[in-house]
């Protein structure tokens, strides 16, 4: 049998095969390949240079960052270890845990992957 992907709409199991697209009985959705193959490539999280940054992975900040309630900024060169993906809070998509400065949910244009 096919290998046929489960809806991105709706998560049914019941999607099937016409001709060049994808359907899905349930909702009525209907997708290509190069569709879903494109929304992946763009649910990726890279860092400043492109590379794709994974849970638990090692970063370096390459900017100087300014933290709102913080003494100092957060300056360039910094490492962070064990970052985890947060989803989108007010366009920030990683936290990262900061020896001696706390947890911090940082973008990840602004980090370059060790």
């Amino acid at each position: 049998m096919e290998n046929i992907p489960n809806c991105p709409k709706c998560n049914s199991e019941y999607t099937y095969n016409d001709g060049s697209a994808f359907v899905c009985p349930e909702c009525g959705n209907e997708w290509t390949a190069f569709e879903q193959q494109q929304e992946e490539e763009a649910a990726l999280i890279r860092d400043s240079v492109g590379n794709i940054l994974n849970p638990g992975d090692s970063v370096t900040i390459i900017k100087d960052l300014k933290t709102k309630g913080a003494p100092s900024d957060l300056k360039a060169g910094t490492k962070v270890k064990n970052i985890k993906f947060c989803g989108d809070i007010d366009g920030h998509n990683l936290e990262a845990k900061i020896e001696g400065f706390g947890t911090l949910y940082i973008r990840s244009e602004y980090v370059k992957k060790i």
